[in-house]
């Protein structure tokens, strides 16, 4: 019996101990396992029983919603703990979206060196660097020397989150370098700051928007990110465990829009596993409602078929290329759909500049169409000896193939432009328009191009 099996069976019998016992036993990776896949209110009484030392780990490993959630659930006394155990960075992040009245209660319950330090994060706006960022880092001056810095370091060290890399500023704050912690254990005591650090630091500003920073830090293999103000002084330091936090964020999110599953969005990691374990009550209505719009477009899409009926017993060779035009042209819409959302996600894409993404992807589209269609057009004509056939089976398919690449684009970005979550439902919208379209462009040149011939 597994872990989520075991405590949930204990949860429901109320057997305490047997509960403890259990949680006692897990380690840390298997608790946060167990924690992400609970119903909320459950995951409130496992917080409960642990030790907690453990409870704070734990609770550090959570996404933001998932502490939400369990902050509120707490009394006032154990959100007060556990609120003023965290850094100052995870403190403005959990607050976001937070009841006024919590956010007052535990904002007022810190010490006023601590409340300050939050108050700074929570003056800039959400979803920026600033608000990201934490203000517990080591700075030097350039006149320093190297045994000054390392005494610096092992006084404060221990209250600071970054200390692999160390940030240099002038008298007036103002960062003008920075120098690796193994550069100062390497070199010589007497040796100065300015002779180490490399001026050429890579920055972020406290406005930018927090995927830039991520995605900043991210592709350039740093452990930190420092953040500056406009007057380019040092305010504080963006972590790689945040930025990795952000980025998985965002991403499930996507890949949850993608899959048309956005109720599951605000909670992922939880409704993923319920989306692989929960019971089919739970999934149902879940999945279904947006499956229907797909089922809608296929009755559409027979009506098409129904209005050339005559066409097509007149002319019987035109059903067996039906599925090749209808799923090469699916198979391009999702490939488009795909590429676009993980772009979005990773910043590929500039969407202010969408329509230069959407003239590119349509380039593609035509050149994979016509390509596909010459020698799709090309083996029907073979295979059943009818030139004509391979020209209606080409042209259909380069078409079709052409207008589900440009939906795959299209369609997500006006979701987003109408305020609906990116890329919701956008497989089955673009199955639904592509399937009849591409019926009718294939049926109407069957009827234009091969009824002279046959009838």
């Amino acid at each position: 019996m597994d872990l989520y099996t075991t405590v949930r069976e204990h949860i429901e019998t109320g057997n305490v101990e047997a509960l403890k016992a259990t949680l006692r036993d897990a380690d840390m990776d298997e608790l946060r396992s167990l924690t992400e896949s609970l119903l909320p209110e459950n995951r409130v009484v496992i917080f409960r029983l642990l030790e907690k030392d453990r409870a704070l780990a734990l609770f550090e490993q959570l996404d933001v919603e998932q502490r939400q959630h369990l902050i509120s659930s707490f009394t006032r006394d154990e959100a007060t703990a556990i609120f003023a155990a965290l850094a100052p960075d995870d403190r403005a992040r959990l607050l976001d979206e937070m009841p006024a009245a919590v956010t007052k209660r535990l904002v007022e319950a810190l010490p006023p060196s601590e409340r300050a330090q939050l108050n700074l994060l929570l003056g800039y706006d959400p979803e920026t660097a600033g608000r990201i960022m934490t203000p517990k880092y080591i700075r030097l001056t350039r006149g320093m020397t190297v045994e000054e810095a390392l005494q610096k370091i092992r006084r404060v060290g221990r209250e600071r989150e970054a200390i692999h890399t160390l940030y240099v500023t002038d008298a007036e704050r103002r960062l003008v370098g920075q120098v690796a912690l193994r550069s100062l254990i390497l070199a010589e005591g007497d040796e100065t700051i300015d002779s180490l650090m490399d001026t050429e630091a890579l920055v972020v500003g406290t406005d930018a928007d927090q995927e830039e920073a991520a995605r900043k830090l991210q592709h350039h293999d740093l452990l930190s990110l420092p953040v500056v103000d406009h007057g380019h002084r040092l305010v504080g330091v963006i972590t790689i465990d945040d930025a990795m936090e952000i980025m998985e964020e965002e991403v499930t999110e996507d890949f949850f829009d993608k899959a048309a599953l956005t109720p599951f969005a605000d909670d992922p990691m939880h409704q993923s596993y319920r989306l692989a374990n929960g019971s089919v009550r739970e999934i149902f209505p879940l999945r279904v409602p947006f499956l229907l719009i797909t089922m809608v477009g296929g009755l559409l899409a027979g009506t098409v078929v129904h209005a050339f009926e005559l066409t097509i017993e007149a002319i019987p060779m035109l059903a067996v290329f039906i599925p090749v035009v209808m799923d090469m042209g699916g198979n391009a819409g999702t490939q488009s759909t795909t590429i676009f959302a993980r772009a979005a996600a990773l910043g590929h894409i500039n969407l202010r500049r969408f329509w230069v993404h959407l003239l590119r992807e349509v380039g593609v589209g035509v050149t994979i169409g016509v390509a596909l269609g010459v020698i799709t057009g090309a083996l029907a004509a073979l295979w059943q000896g009818v030139p004509a056939l391979g020209l209606v089976v080409g042209l259909s398919l380069s078409l079709t193939i052409t207008l589900a690449t440009t939906l795959g684009f299209l369609i997500p970005y006006t979701l987003m432009k109408l305020s609906v979550d990116p890329a919701v439902g956008a497989d089955p919208i673009i199955t639904t328009i592509k399937d009849i379209t591409g019926l009718l462009i294939y049926f109407v040149l069957a009827y234009l191009i091969l009824t002279p011939l046959f009838l």
